[in-house]
Formats: C-alpha cells, sequence, structure tokens
C-alpha cells in the first residue's frame, strides 16, 4: 500500500491516527492531511488547479517520457504542442507547460520508439530534445533581426525616404532615380519588405498560425493581422499601379515588435549571466564492491554490493551492509542533522556519505530517491499550464473585436455605394490603428524592465509569469533547512564551569582527525587548536591525549558507555540542546566531563527582518525535520504554521491544498524542494542551493541573502503595475483611434503615425525606474 498523501510506499504498519482517514508513510504525512485535510484536496480537484501528484497517471503497457521543448513562449503553444504530439500514432496523452518548456508524453511503446518522439514533436520552430542536455543558443534571432529588419528593413525605408515619401506631398523626389520608373522602385520595396516580414517577423506569423490552429486570439494574431493586411493590400495595389504603398507599416510593425522581444530576451540573458554554475547532484556512476569496478549506475542489478566512499552520493536506495558513517540527507529528505548508518539500515540514493566508507546493497527495484525527485518534477512542471500573460488575455476579446469591426465597416461601405478600394483601406486602416505595436510592446518592455531591475537586487527572474502571480500571493512558504537556515553545521553555544574557549579548543584539536559534519563545525570555530597525539575514533565520538590529558569528545552516550562522570548540570544542559533541536557534544577529560558544545543548524540573521515584511500574508514552514528543530519555529511570531517531518513529494501536495485557499509563494534551496517549487505559484530559490531547486524556481536569490526574497516580491509588483499602465495606454489609445478610423477621419499613413506615438509613449514609460 503507498501513501495516501504523497503515494510513496508505507512502511509496516503504516502511520495511522482515529481522527484522519488514510494510510501514512510518516507523521508529516499524516499530520498534513490532518490540518489541510479532504476538503482542500476536493476544491482543487473541482477547479482544475494542478495534477493529481499522487496518483498512477502511466496505464499499464504504456510507457511515459519526458521532454524539453524549445521556442514555446505562451499559452497558445502548450495547445498547439499537444496537437502536434497527439496526431503521432500510439501517443495516448501529452502534457506541455511553456513556463518550464516541457512536454510530459505517455505513448505505446510498441507502436513509437522512444528515440524518434523528439523528432515528431519538433516543427513550426519548436524544438524538442531529452530534457537533461543543453541547447546552446546559435544566436539565430539576433541574426534574424539585424539581416531581415537591420538590412534590407533599412533599405526599404530608404526608396520611401528619397522617392515616395515626397510624393505624397506633392514634391519631387530627393534625388533624381535615372529615370528608373515607380514599378521598378514598387518592386524592389515589396522584395524587401517580403525578406522583412517571412523572415524577420517569421516567429510573429507562427505565433498567429498557433494561435488560429489553437483557436486562442493572441497579440501575435493582432501584430500579424496589421502587418499581413498592410503587405497584402500594399502588393495588390503596386499589381494595380497605384503608388499609395503601405509596405512601410509592415515594416515599422515587425521592426518595432521583434525589436521590443528581442530586448527583453537581451536582458534576460544577461540577468541569468549572473549565476554562478551549480552542482549536478544526480549519480551517474557506481563502484561495485569489491572489485572497484565503476560502471554506469543503469548497469547496477538488485543485490549489487557497492562502494560508497566519503563524500560521494550513494547512487540508489539500498541497505548498509558494511561500515558505519554519518549521512547527509538534508539534500533529499530536508533534514538539517547527519543520521548515523549501520549495518541493517536503509539508505536513500542522492544522499551523501560524509565520514567513512559505506558497502551498500542495492534495493530490489534498483531506483534512487533523487531520480524519483526529478521525476515527479517533471510532472509537475509540464502538467502545470503556464500563466497566460495579461495581453493575451485582454487579445482574446480584443483581437475578434476589431476584426469584427473592420469586417463590418468595410462591409457596411461596400454597402453604401464605395468603391472596393476606399472600403479595404478603411478597414486595413482600422486593423492598423489597433496599436499592435503598443499592445505588443507592453508586457516585454515592462519585463525587460523588471528583470532588469532585479538583476540589480542580485536576483534572477526565469520566468516572466512571476510578474503577474507575486503580486497576489496570499500564503509565502518557506523551507527550513538552507532557507530560514544557514544549512551549515555550526557552534551555537559552549557552556563550561571555567574557560570555554579552552575546552571548546581541547574538542576541536581531536574533532580534526573526524569528518563528520558536527566535527566539522566544532573544528572551524577554533583558529589554532593545540596538537593531540594517541588519536583514537569510537561510535560516536573521538579520544585522544592533549597537553599530557587523556580528553573524550562525543555524544553522551559515548561518556555513558565509557563509564565517564557526567554531572547533572551538564546532562540537563545536553537534554536542553537537544530539545532546541541541536546535537550536544560533551568534552571532558581524566574520566569526567567538563562541558558541552551546541552544534546546530543556525537560523539565518535576516530572517527576523524579513519576517516583517510579509505581516499582510500567512507564514508557512515546512520541513524534513521533526521534533525540536521544528518545535523552534513553531514558537515564532511570524510563522503561522508549520509541518514538520515532510518528505518532499509531501511538500508538493501540502502546497498544492495549500492553492486552494489562494495563490501560494513558495520559497526553497534543495532538491528536495524542486517539486514543491514547480507547484507553487510562484517559486523562489537560493542560488546557493541546489541546480535541480534553480531549474523549478521562477525566479533565483544569486547572493543568498534571504532579504532579496521581499525585494522579489516588491520588484514583481511594481512591474505588474507598470504592464497594467503600459496595456491602458494601449487601449485607451484605442478609444480613441478606432472610432476615427471607422468615420474614415484616418488613413493607413496618419494610422501608422498615430501607431508609432502610442508606442513610443509606451517606450518611455517602460524606460521610467522601478524603484
Amino acid at each position: 500500500m503507498s501513501c495516501s498523501l504523497c503515494d510513496l510506499p508505507n512502511p509496516d504498519p503504516p502511520v495511522t491516527a482515529d481522527d484522519v482517514d488514510g494510510d501514512f508513510c510518516c507523521r508529516g504525512c499524516l499530520e498534513v492531511q490532518r490540518r489541510l485535510g479532504d476538503e482542500a484536496e476536493a476544491a482543487l480537484e473541482e477547479n482544475e488547479a494542478g495534477p493529481d501528484i499522487g496518483a498512477e497517471s502511466v496505464p499499464e503497457g504504456r510507457e511515459q517520457e519526458f521532454l524539453a521543448v524549445d521556442g514555446m513562449h505562451c499559452s497558445t503553444c502548450e495547445v498547439f504542442v499537444e496537437s502536434l504530439a497527439r496526431d503521432v500514432e500510439g501517443v495516448d496523452a501529452v502534457e506541455a507547460s511553456y513556463a518550464s518548456e516541457l512536454a510530459r508524453v505517455v505513448y505505446d511503446p510498441e507502436a513509437v520508439d522512444s528515440d524518434a518522439l523528439p523528432d515528431r514533436l519538433s516543427g513550426y520552430g519548436y524544438e524538442a530534445h531529452d530534457p537533461e542536455e543543453t541547447v546552446e543558443d546559435d544566436g539565430s534571432d539576433v541574426v534574424r533581426f539585424l539581416i531581415g529588419g537591420g538590412f534590407f528593413g533599412m533599405m526599404a525605408m530608404l526608396w520611401y525616404i528619397l522617392f515616395l515619401y515626397p510624393t505624397y506631398f506633392g514634391y519631387q523626389p530627393v534625388v533624381d532615380f535615372g529615370g528608373l520608373d515607380f514599378t521598378y522602385i514598387a518592386a524592389n520595396i515589396w522584395a524587401f519588405t517580403s525578406v522583412v516580414l517571412f523572415y524577420t517577423g517569421f516567429p510573429i506569423l507562427r505565433g498567429a498560425y498557433v494561435s488560429l490552429r489553437s483557436w486562442r486570439p493572441n497579440t501575435d494574431l493582432l501584430v500579424s493581422l496589421a502587418a499581413v493586411g498592410a503587405y497584402t493590400y500594399s502588393t495588390l495595389a503596386m499589381l494595380l499601379g497605384r503608388s499609395e504603398l503601405y509596405f512601410d507599416v509592415t515594416i515599422a510593425v515587425v521592426l518595432v515588435v521583434t525589436a521590443g522581444t528581442q530586448y527583453e530576451s537581451r536582458i534576460k540573458r544577461r540577468a541569468s549571466d549572473l549565476l554562478s554554475e551549480l552542482t549536478q547532484q544526480q549519480v551517474a556512476e557506481a563502484v561495485r564492491h569489491p572489485s572497484g569496478e565503476r560502471v554506469d549506475v543503469s548497469a547496477v542489478g538488485p543485490g549489487d554490493q557497492l562502494l560508497v566512499r566519503p563524500g560521494d552520493r550513494i547512487p540508489v536506495d539500498g541497505t548498509v551492509v558494511e561500515g558505519s558513517a554519518a549521512v547527509d540527507e538534508a539534500l533529499v529528505t530536508g533534514e538539517s542533522l547527519p543520521r548515523s548508518k549501520r549495518p541493517g539500515d536503509e539508505v536513500r540514493g542522492g544522499t551523501v556519505v560524509t565520514d567513512a566508507p559505506l558497502v551498500v546493497r542495492a534495493g530490489e527495484e534498483v531506483t534512487s530517491t533523487l531520480d524519483r525527485i526529478v521525476e515527479l518534477l517533471w510532472g509537475i512542471q509540464s502538467a502545470r499550464p503556464g500563466a497566460q500573460r495579461l495581453a493575451d488575455r485582454l487579445a482574446t476579446v480584443f483581437v475578434p473585436l476589431v476584426v469584427l469591426v473592420a469586417g463590418v465597416t468595410t462591409a457596411w461601405l461596400l454597402a453604401s455605394g464605395a468603391t472596393p478600394t476606399a472600403a479595404l483601406l478603411t478597414g486595413l486602416t482600422v486593423l492598423i490603428v489597433s496599436c499592435p505595436c503598443a499592445l505588443g510592446l507592453a508586457t516585454p518592455l515592462a519585463v525587460a524592465a523588471g528583470t532588469r531591475t532585479a538583476a540589480e537586487a542580485n536576483v534572477v527572474v526565469a520566468t516572466p509569469a512571476l510578474f503577474e502571480a507575486a503580486p497576489e500571493a496570499d500564503t509565502v512558504v518557506f523551507d527550513k533547512t538552507g532557507t530560514l537556515t544557514t544549512g551549515a553545521m555550526t557552534v551555537l553555544d559552549v557552556a563550561a564551569p571555567t574557560d570555554e574557549e579552552s575546552l571548546l579548543a581541547r574538542a576541536a584539536a581531536l574533532e580534526r582527525f573526524s569528518s563528520h559534519p558536527v566535527a566539522t563545525a566544532i573544528v572551524d570555530a577554533v583558529e589554532d587548536p593545540p596538537e593531540a597525539t594517541d588519536i583514537e575514533e569510537h561510535d560516536r565520538g573521538v579520544s585522544g591525549t592533549v597537553d599530557g590529558e587523556t580528553v573524550l569528545v562525543g555524544h553522551p552516550s559515548l561518556f555513558e558507555a565509557r563509564k565517564w562522570a557526567v554531572p547533572d548540570d551538564l546532562a540537563d544542559r545536553a537534554d536542553e540542546i537537544r530539545t532546541e533541536g541541536a546535537v550536544p557534544v560533551l568534552v571532558g577529560q581524566a574520566g569526567r566531563a567538563e562541558g558541552v558544545v551546541a552544534v546546530g543548524d543556525e537560523t539565518r540573521p535576516e530572517w527576523a527582518e524579513v519576517a516583517e515584511t510579509f505581516a499582510d500574508r500567512e507564514v508557512v514552514v515546512l520541513t524534513g525535520d521533526e521534533g525540536a528543530a521544528a518545535d523552534r519555529l513553531r514558537g515564532d511570531p511570524a510563522v503561522d504554521r508549520v509541518f514538520a517531518g515532510v518528505k518532499p513529494a509531501a511538500k508538493a501536495e501540502t502546497v498544492r491544498r495549500l492553492r486552494a485557499d489562494g495563490t501560494v509563494a513558495m520559497v526553497g534551496d534543495g532538491s528536495n524542494d524542486a517539486p514543491a517549487l514547480a507547484e507553487a505559484d510562484v517559486g523562489i530559490a537560493l542560488a546557493g542551493g541546489t541546480r535541480l531547486a534553480t531549474e523549478a524556481a521562477d525566479a533565483i536569490v544569486v547572493d543568498d541573502d534571504l532579504r532579496s526574497v521581499p525585494a522579489t516580491f516588491d520588484i514583481a509588483s511594481a512591474t505588474n503595475r507598470r504592464i497594467r499602465t503600459n496595456l491602458a495606454w494601449a487601449f485607451g489609445y484605442n478609444a480613441v483611434a478606432i472610432p476615427l478610423a471607422v468615420a474614415g477621419l484616418l488613413n493607413p499613413l496618419f494610422a501608422a503615425a498615430a501607431m508609432a506615438s502610442s508606442s513610443l509613449l509606451v517606450v518611455l514609460n517602460s524606460s521610467r525606474s522601478l524603484r
């Protein structure tokens, strides 16, 4: 049986309680179910607010494949990519997300070769590939803009400036073309404009096609209607020998909108350069025991014995058969304190052996807990659709309305006896004046400004959805280990009747010979420890000679086993340290304990300052720790709720249930937080954490300073206001300009000038400081 909350295997017997329905894998899952309950789950299912990550969604006889899909940039792309995949025979289900650029494909392995799936989902500017493959930016977008727009666009505009514009106002051309006729000039302009429209404007046209194919009007469709409308009309006018050509409108629309998106992309790439290289967590190789042969993890079979050296990650889930060591499970479980593992104990793939080698027997399924987290993360990311941009949401109503107005106006003029040319020109003017440039620039320029401001504050924006979701956040969920705390063992306190510095120095003299994280914390706290000899390691401690005296350092159980005396006051202090969630380390000499050192994961000093900024939101803490380490946070006045002992899959499900009550932001740093970061409406990762966490997040705090988290919310709110202001300018302009165009008071040339003016207002508004 599996856990009723997170679907992980249950122990025997499972964790249960009389007041909670279901069987659970741990007390953390039981507590989440007790406090959030079935009502939140029912609300989510009713609102379709996310995938059921606990459900077995791959039918028998089918397999699933996760693919990264480059080129998706809006919610209509998701629908289109899904339709491409469903057209492939043997594919049963597809889920795509443009925010994470991931697609999950469920298929029949007998009908479809998994190696062929990427090619079947690629096309129309989309490129599918393995999520673990990194595809380098080839700079094709920049080349497309510079060559197609910069060169051919300027060549076409040169003809307009030297010849057409003067003639429109009754003047002679600026330059004598030596008898070249109008047809030659028009043909050149047409050719140059064709390159701009179909080469530089390809991404816009593709977006319009995808929009039509998906029955979801977007801003790309509105921009394309204006650009293609002006191009088509001008081509027909050229063939009929008319001199009023509006190819310049096509060029202006394509280049202005492309420049805006290019600027946004350049700012985002510059911000991404702030990220340092992050560690790779998944294990690729394993060492067989006793031969020492290195093999690929995929070649490990059930029951194989593997040697794991200090500092290495355990390749797969299994059982210890030889050796004793402390294992750091923070990456996978979120627990801050290392756990001692001995023969017979179970260990998880992805956790780190810290101080001594272990021989591990692979489990029956040869799986890794960390790999399951990665698959869980991909499943959530591919199933959660990206948030539709505000401009695209408005375009779903505005685009059909503009097309309807243009069509009705053209039809009414024809019915009123106007010439076809005059009627079409008025309809075209309505399309051009509908401000596609301002509308197309409103979001990209504001997003670029927000991304640039965030980068100045050492925050990398991974997805523009941050700017629309963060201001709406009702609940902010924090991971504990590595987020609210430093994530590293440090000396928190030293208790000794006499000289505390001397006691800590003697402890460090012996702990230098141990690689246990607790020992490392004590050594780091002393600059110049004395020399030690006759070193002897014990279970949970070490002994030796310091300054001629026998010194023992270790856990209270070691002192009890060696029958060293522990005064009552030190025993009481050791119990208090455990209650506070830290590790007590006794230090003694001559058969008697003389002091105790508290070692633990320290709360970040900036936490109190950060907590004040979230006073108007609910603050929730999720942690893999249990007992005292979690109880310490329950007493924090800034924390509304604490969920302790929560496993990675349960963290994601907890966030999902919290989303039933409103918008949820998640702040974390470890791989165990990645599924929850992906499940949240807003995910913020600390860059000092793991690569998996940063890949799942919407924003990454580069300087690892918790104070940058509220700054991220402030910048997102300011950017959101700027987007709405830009859109208000664009639509306010349309409210005036479209009626004038319908009344025949504007022609395409003046419409283009008015459109340029509105775009300039958006540019100037976006260039203002967000601070």
